[in-house]
């Protein structure tokens, strides 16, 4: 069904306020905004398959109960954009939710299935991709568009159930909890600009006076983008910012010597960065941001992280999950480096690898090969 006005968009609430799952997609783009630009929302109950046209409708808000309800269980696939979308439009985050991608790694499936495989494996059902790239703005929508778009919530249900019974089969329901509240943590959608310098390209190779001031700039350039409602790379790059940072660009002659800065800002704009610059440039010693990288007296851990990966893979085909699921590389290299913040030490992958890892790391196993066999040898008596 085809929802392209309010009368009826306030009647499917009303009908889905009664279903026991809500499946959810979006289509959007962000190729010119800072937000991404909702271009239709699909929807499936117990029932019915709905597509919204979010140019059509007057409001979305009468959806907003039935994201709220606890009693509706929320599917996605690889749902965190989906969520962004929802978040910035109607101010809530839908819970509870289950997303079947992250399922999926902890059932075997390669970790980040897309959804066309995951439907084929679990349905049998192989889907259409001639509209994956497509321009949803554009309006006629194709019956072909509708038929793709409709696709992406009408095997949801299906895949949920089929892996729920797997879950429970394997004890494996609790092991997710912990990601969904993730997954529909606000703070994970509301950015603090003044952090945003922590993740600019090249960023690394500030010292900690030039970083302050990219600081200051990287938050201004945040606030900017969001306010006009621009990719922030508008404004300016991450690039142009370590480099008029670098340069120590206190005058907005300095600041135009950096390629391309003339042509995106203004006389204003720039003067408001050169102010930036110099602010965060003079602060005091004391308020100067720490850099964010790895201390050059860190050991290379690559041999241990190599031993320990090979664990992992053994740890992780036995117990069918996705190895970067269990333990990512980064992991592993934390665990070898002496700290115990890592996932893989906490939880349900604590007692499949984490344990174990620590006892490697720590003398108390070792590990052999045996013809083709990873062989896990005790070397006290107190290890697996």
């Amino acid at each position: 069904m085809y929802i392209d006005n309010q009368e009826s968009l306030e009647a499917f609430a009303r009908r889905a306020a009664s279903s026991s799952i809500l499946a959810i997609d979006t289509e959007f783009l962000r190729e010119s905004t800072y937000y991404p630009k909702l271009c239709l929302l699909q929807m499936a109950t117990d029932s019915e398959v709905v597509l919204i046209d979010p140019f059509a409708v007057t409001d979305l808000e009468p959806l907003k109960p039935l994201l709220e309800d606890q009693a509706i269980l929320k599917l996605f696939h690889a749902g965190s954009q989906d969520l962004e979308i929802l978040y910035h439009q109607l101010g809530v985050l839908p819970t509870p939710l289950f997303d079947t991608q992250i399922a999926a790694s902890v059932l075997g499936h390669p970790q980040q299935i897309g959804y066309g495989a995951l439907v084929a494996a679990v349905c049998g059902k192989a889907l259409k991709k001639s509209d994956s790239f497509t321009d949803w703005s554009q309006r006629p929508l194709k019956p072909s568009q509708l038929e793709y778009a409709a696709d992406d919530v009408i095997y949801l249900p299906q895949v949920y159930r089929v892996m729920r019974e797997k879950l429970q089969a394997k004890g494996r329901e609790s092991w997710l909890t912990a990601e969904f509240e993730e997954l529909a943590n606000p703070a994970r959608y509301d950015d603090d600009p003044r952090e945003r310098y922590k993740r600019l390209k090249r960023g690394s190779s500030l010292n900690r006076r030039q970083l302050s001031a990219a600081r200051e700039v990287a938050a201004w350039r945040e606030k900017k983008a969001r306010r006009i409602d621009r990719p922030r790379k508008w404004v300016l790059t991450d690039e142009q910012i370590v480099e008029a940072c670098k340069r120590n660009a206190r005058t907005i002659d300095d600041l135009f010597m950096v390629r391309g800065v003339r042509e995106k800002l203004s006389t204003r704009d720039a003067r408001e960065v050169v102010a930036l610059i110099n602010e965060g440039m003079n602060l005091p010693e004391s308020e100067l941001p720490k850099a964010e990288r790895p201390s050059k007296s860190e050991p290379n851990v690559d041999i241990q992280v190599d031993l320990m990966e090979a664990l992992a893979r053994l740890r992780a085909k036995e117990n069918d999950i996705a190895l970067h699921t269990l333990a990512s590389r980064d992991d592993l290299a934390s665990v070898a480096r002496g700290h115990r913040s890592a996932a893989v030490l906490s939880g349900w992958r604590r007692s499949i690898l984490g344990k174990e890892l620590l006892d490697l790391v720590e003398g108390r196993i070792a590990l052999s090969i045996d013809g083709d066999q990873l062989r896990i040898i005790p070397l006290d008596g107190s290890a697996a």
